[in-house]
């Protein structure tokens, strides 16, 4: 099912300071100027999501949160709840990241117990599910990323806005990328997967593409039948590029 509107997501991870709003500022004023045909959210790390969230007003650009306690308060030293997102300006989160779910060990049990916490607090979760290159290698790729859905997906989710994020761990930040034909397939099972988590819930939120997205190839993936947007690294930090990407639309 082709998505009418395209999401696309910038993730900074763990850059940016102060002076990095100037490009989601730049951002802010070409959008405003020349608005895009989707929308588009930039997720900056946790210091910055009030003041980008004040800098933006909630126009052109949205913001949103990298990641999220299960709890809503509590001894957790260091860590960010949903409510503290949303207070901040956050009105979406990402989820399930690989990068999560490698160094912190993040199950899938897990990160549905996130989904649950960032609705209850009124965000739009975006939940990533994604295969090694071992697993891909081994033929693995569809029933692992089909597994994570099921595990990560509570049925919390129908009738609520979410986004799903198809990464393949081996194409992120390494400027390879599966094919156009990989892609699509792949799209195609984490559709199949949501709607059978789901059923009808399933139906409607865009599945995002993530890994190595760039100016250069986000028209054509974005072009691919059951891509519904782009969740972009690296090139989201730069103004000029993440609108090179956002074009693509």
């Amino acid at each position: 099912m082709k998505q009418s509107v395209k999401l696309i997501v910038g993730n900074w991870k763990m850059n940016g300071l102060g002076a990095s709003l100037a490009e989601a500022e730049v951002l802010k004023d070409a959008l405003e100027a020349d608005p895009a045909a989707c929308r588009v959210v930039l997720c900056p790390p946790a210091t910055l999501i009030e003041r980008m969230a004040r800098l933006l007003g909630g126009g052109a650009v949205e913001t949103g949160g990298q990641d999220c306690h299960d709890e809503p308060s509590g001894a957790f030293t260091g860590s960010v709840s949903a409510e503290m997102l949303a207070d901040a300006g956050a009105r979406l989160v990402i989820l399930g990241h690989s990068e999560s779910r490698a160094s912190f060990a993040e199950t899938d049990a897990g990160v549905a117990a996130k989904v649950e916490t960032a609705l209850a607090a009124g965000l739009e979760p975006i939940i990533c599910v994604g295969e090694t290159l071992e697993q891909r290698d081994a033929g693995e790729a569809i029933d692992v990323v089909s597994r994570q859905i099921a595990g990560s997906l509570p049925v919390s989710l129908t009738g609520q806005p979410f986004a799903v994020a198809y990464e393949p761990i081996w194409a992120i930040g390494t400027g390879r990328t599966p094919t156009l034909e990989e892609i699509e397939a792949m799209h195609r099972a984490v559709r199949a997967a949501m709607l059978k988590r789901l059923g009808a819930g399933g139906a409607a939120a865009p599945i995002l593409y993530g890994g190595s997205v760039k100016p250069g190839n986000a028209a054509e993936i974005l072009a691919v039948p059951e891509v519904g947007g782009a969740l972009v690294g690296g090139a989201s930090l730069k103004a000029e590029d993440f609108l090179g990407i956002i074009r693509g639309t």
